[in-house]
């Protein structure tokens, strides 16, 4: 069967495969993402940044080749400043990115939407971040409790987000 493209998967139909398994191989995010871009459904192999308030890496990742990849940002939850705004979804969808996961807020909600790539977030935050060049790129992260890890699938719709250790099929 070939891989599951972004327009031809269900994050249900991937969870009644899987439900069984329990080598943590298939993993499924928390409903606590809203869903911020102009793309609703997409898919990829992730790259991770792990950063607090600090959005210094995830616009070095987003200002390059994206490759149809998904960026999955540890911003450990923070509610207090915005990891991803307008100009980095921008970016992001010129530069080829699938899609931005960000554990932590977003802003400029009408420049999200424009953008042609999809994002998640927990929430709305005018505020930027800090610029002090801290952070880590494409190691393991915790994203509400679920581990994720560069190279890993990620598939988000309107249904969820499901992470896998290798491509899904449709």
């Amino acid at each position: 069967m070939p891989e599951a493209s972004p327009s031809d998967f269900s994050t249900c139909d991937f969870c009644d495969i899987h439900k069984g398994d329990v080598t943590g191989a298939f993993r499924v995010l928390p409903p606590v993402f809203r869903c911020l871009g102009g793309i609703s459904r997409f898919a990829g192999p992730v790259s991770t940044v792990k950063c607090h308030e600090d959005n210094t890496l995830v616009k070095a990742a987003v200002d390059s080749p994206g490759l149809g990849r998904v960026l999955v940002v540890d911003g450990g939850g923070s509610l207090r400043r915005a990891l991803v705004g307008g100009n980095l979804a921008a970016a992001a969808a010129r530069n080829g990115w699938a899609g931005i996961v960000v554990d932590g807020c977003v802003r400029d909600v009408a420049e999200l939407e424009a953008a042609a790539v999809g994002i998640r977030a927990l929430a709305l935050m005018p505020l930027p971040t800090e610029k002090r060049n801290e952070g880590q790129r494409d190691v393991a992260v915790q994203i509400q409790g679920v581990w994720v890890r560069p190279g890993d699938w990620l598939y988000a719709d309107a249904d969820g987000i499901v992470v896998s250790a290798n491509a899904l099929t449709a």
